[in-house]
């Protein structure tokens, strides 16, 4: 690892003589990085997280508009380390998908009675999973620091440990040095570690409604020749039916959406949406995201290791970037664990190794497949059209096929991490 080049200045150090030690350090206390830290703090790992941000601008409702669809995997990943226990009455079950083809007749109908009892997957807005995270991180005051608002300056390593400077002054030394911190992650920049990916020229609008009938655990998703309109069940709220809305338009078109008026705003989502739900309202502010591609080169260097977005970020199109990052989570823990039930160093050259191998392929595949889609249902063309028209109609006649895609979205297929099966590391 190498120091960062050309950074600002310090500003005044309050704790110019503090040094934390540490098993663990982790960059980014967002939804990711802050399950890590619980779930390491949890299994007896010394950990310290640093954030940029004061932990209470994370949770208030203007920081993130945004609902996560997380797997059933990722469910038993939660409920494990901790969190779940926080979030019983603000989840929302995902009991059936339907997918259509813009106005087509043939369309995609996934029933979870078709596998079973447990759902598809569970709608979260992302405010209240990230105050269900801080919740559960201060209840491992022995095992979880943290440290913010900070941000690190500076990274060295030397053979035992890696040091972080903060330009508080203080310093942070661990023997694994983790990046959450996202698609800009300055730790995988100074590590030299490449990124490949492109912008797709759209943008997501995510916004939140209210609705006069309920969507029963729903989820709807149409595929329209700018992108995906996705409309996703959240639970109720007191007698109030909500859904989130994840509308995939052009870039340039979605500036001027995002400039209309609140009752033209609702004119254009009650237009795609239709009528089965009845009347629609807005509910708090929309929000507007870009959307690209990446994928880092590698995942670890070193004493440091990528995590969630700062290793890949994918089209939303199938909803499951956040359920990447959450695998990652559940097999660095389980690395780290048994590494150290071993008595070896959370940044063990094989222990580091085994997490690229086993995390990198999976990602690597999700990406290409939600790139593949998105390419291939955000168009016009006639000709394609009626090829994913019927590919869709196929796939829906075919029970075995179908099982399996399902059970691609409930995230139960591969080679799960324990805590992703439900089982202890310990």
């Amino acid at each position: 690892m190498t120091s960062s080049q050309n950074l600002k200045p310090q500003r005044g150090s309050a704790h110019p003589t503090t040094t934390i030690q540490t098993d663990v350090a982790i960059v980014g206390a967002g939804m990711v990085g802050g399950t890590l830290a619980c779930a390491l703090a949890r299994n007896g790992i010394r950990t310290a997280i640093i954030d940029r941000l004061e932990p209470s601008v994370m949770v208030a409702p203007e920081f993130d508009g945004r609902a996560s669809a997380i797997a059933l995997s990722g469910r038993r990943l939660l409920e494990m380390v901790g969190i779940w226990r926080h979030l019983e009455k603000r989840s929302g079950p995902i009991r059936e998908i339907r997918i259509a083809d813009g106005q087509s007749l043939l369309f995609l109908h996934f029933d979870h009675a078709d596998l079973g009892d447990e759902p598809l997957g569970f709608m979260i807005e992302n405010r209240h999973l990230r105050a269900a995270i801080a919740t559960e991180m201060h209840q491992h005051p022995g095992t979880l620091t943290t440290v913010a608002p900070a941000s690190v300056t500076a990274m060295s390593s030397d053979a035992d440990s890696a040091t972080l400077s903060l330009d508080d002054g203080r310093k942070i030394r661990a023997s694994l040095v983790i990046s959450a911190e996202g698609r800009g992650s300055k730790l995988r920049e100074w590590s030299g570690i490449s990124v490949n990916g492109w912008t797709y020229a759209q943008t997501a609008i995510v916004a939140t409604i209210a609705h006069e009938r309920p969507h029963d655990g729903i989820a709807h998703e149409h595929f329209l020749p700018a992108g995906p309109f996705a409309i996703l069940p959240l639970p109720d709220d007191g007698k109030t039916h909500r859904s989130s809305l994840v509308w995939t338009e052009r870039a340039d078109a979605a500036t001027a959406y995002m400039a209309l008026d609140d009752d033209a705003f609702l004119m254009e989502i009650s237009d795609r949406v239709g009528g089965f739900l009845g009347a629609l309202s807005l509910i708090g502010p929309r929000f507007s995201h870009p959307l690209g591609m990446q994928f880092a080169s590698r995942y670890t260097a070193g004493r440091m290791a990528l995590v969630g977005d700062a290793a890949h970020s994918i089209h939303p199109i199938a909803g499951q970037g956040l359920n990447l990052g959450l695998r990652d989570v559940a097999a660095l823990t389980e690395i780290i664990v048994d590494g150290k039930q071993l008595g070896l160093d959370a940044a063990h050259p094989e222990g580091i190794a085994r997490y690229e191998r086993w995390r990198r392929s999976d990602n690597l595949l999700m990406a290409t497949v939600t790139d593949v889609l998105n390419r291939l249902f955000s168009n016009d063309v006639g000709p394609i059209r009626l090829s994913r028209d019927i590919g869709l109609a196929a796939v829906n006649r075919i029970p075995p096929l179908k099982r399996l895609f399902m059970q691609h979205a409930m995230g139960t297929v591969g080679d799960l991490p324990r805590l992703m099966r439900g089982e202890s590391l310990t």
